[in-house]
């Protein structure tokens, strides 16, 4: 029984060609859509969670909190000016179980060196910045202590910012920069680590934490304060010792009031993975949305099957042919149909995903998930759109069905 009803199947549809292929587009660039940008949204999230990732899993940040004007208006997070140098050595010295901590003074400054220039992030800080914040010197030295104290005029380069600056794979140890009209010398270059916008590491250049406060800033005050926990189970403990000897130095009773704010790697990760999960769902509601006008097609189409087929079901009907049947035909014909654009389309998703990943250089992640959804989503749009025109091709009187021209 089966076997003969998926033969009459692709006899039927076989039989016009043209007007199934065109019905099945619907649903192809639907499924095709809704593949690719889970795929991109997966592999975009995984990007943004490694590059954070790497920073360091037991990093926790402080920043200074916002600066209000008269009238009560905030400037936001971190536009105050409410951490000092004194604040890092206080966790430094009063809080347990860290592996370094590194206050740093950040902002974008014109670089220039002879005919070359740049405009990138020059960040003020000390000797532990590279072991908080993951990253390695590639040759020279980095930042010392005596250079910190004696507001040295050196300067140590990401890899990014030397290729602007001297170009790729140059060797700029003891050369100079001018930042603010001020000379600084190159003790070093950091190894590349890769990264974008205003965060990546590879595009800034690092000089002594007191040299960016009397040459650049101008002030006693620093922009954030890194600090590595000993490991990510002794994050959360050390973040509200933290909070706590913070809210003690500042002398703020209220911790609703507090004129800083402190947030580590898992809270960081969390919100970039709901910002792109989010905006994945919203790509693929949008996408899916095709998938809705490819099923009305396929009704559309069934309906006028059972229009042609009239006096067909007439004849069936007449000679016995039961009315489930009857229904069984007209509906697995609408469900092969959305059956195999769904696995075109799911097909066409995946070469897309590669596609678009290698254009953008993002690595899409085709996953099991987003597939049987796919699946799910074409038997869901085959049963539901096609029962209605079986339904009515199985209710027709056979007389009637007879008699119709």
């Amino acid at each position: 029984m089966f076997r003969d009803l998926f033969k009459e199947t692709i006899w039927s549809l076989a039989g016009n060609k043209v007007r199934s292929g065109l019905t099945m587009l619907g649903i192809i660039i639907g499924i095709a859509s809704v593949i690719a940008l889970v795929a991109i949204g997966q592999g975009a999230q995984n990007s943004i969670e490694a590059n954070i990732q790497a920073i360091g899993s037991n990093l926790i940040v402080i920043s200074p909190g916002a600066q209000k004007s008269g009238s009560g208006l905030s400037s936001g997070r971190g536009s105050a000016q409410t951490l000092t140098f004194e604040d890092a050595n206080a966790i430094a010295v009063g809080i347990t179980d860290l592996k370094g901590v590194a206050p740093e003074v950040s902002r974008r400054y014109q670089v220039t060196a002879k005919s070359n220039n740049t405009n990138t992030q020059i960040i003020g800080t000390v000797p532990a910045y590279p072991a908080v914040r993951n990253i390695n010197i590639d040759s020279g030295t980095f930042v010392t202590e005596q250079q910190v104290k004696t507001s040295a005029k050196v300067a140590v380069l990401g890899s990014a910012a030397r290729d602007d600056l001297f170009g790729a794979e140059a060797d700029p140890v003891g050369k100079t920069i001018r930042i603010q009209n001020i000379d600084f010398e190159i003790i070093g270059v950091m190894l590349s680590k890769g990264g974008s916008g205003f965060s990546n590491p590879d595009d800034s250049i690092y000089i002594p934490l007191t040299s960016a406060q009397h040459f650049l800033s101008g002030d006693d005050y620093v922009s954030s304060i890194s600090v590595a926990a000993s490991d990510q189970n002794s994050i959360a403990s050390a973040q509200q010792q933290i909070t706590d000897l913070l809210l003690a130095r500042h002398k703020i009773t209220d911790p609703t009031q507090a004129d800083f704010s402190t947030i580590n790697q898992s809270d960081i990760v969390a919100t970039a993975s709901s910002i792109t999960g989010t905006f994945t769902v919203l790509l693929s509601s949008i996408a899916g949305i095709s998938l809705l006008v490819g099923g009305i097609g396929i009704m559309n189409m069934m309906l006028t099957t059972v229009t042609e087929r009239t006096r067909e079901i007439g004849l069936r009907k007449a000679v016995g042919i039961r009315k489930i049947y009857i229904n069984m035909q007209f509906l697995a014909e609408a469900i092969v149909l959305t059956f195999l654009g769904g696995a075109i389309g799911i097909l066409l998703g995946w070469v897309a995903s590669l596609i678009i990943s290698n254009i953008i250089s993002l690595e899409a992640e085709v996953s099991m998930s987003s597939i049987l959804l796919a699946f799910g989503v074409s038997a869901a749009v085959g049963i539901i759109f096609g029962f209605y025109p079986a339904r009515k091709a199985a209710a027709m009187s056979p007389i009637d069905a007879l008699r119709y021209e």
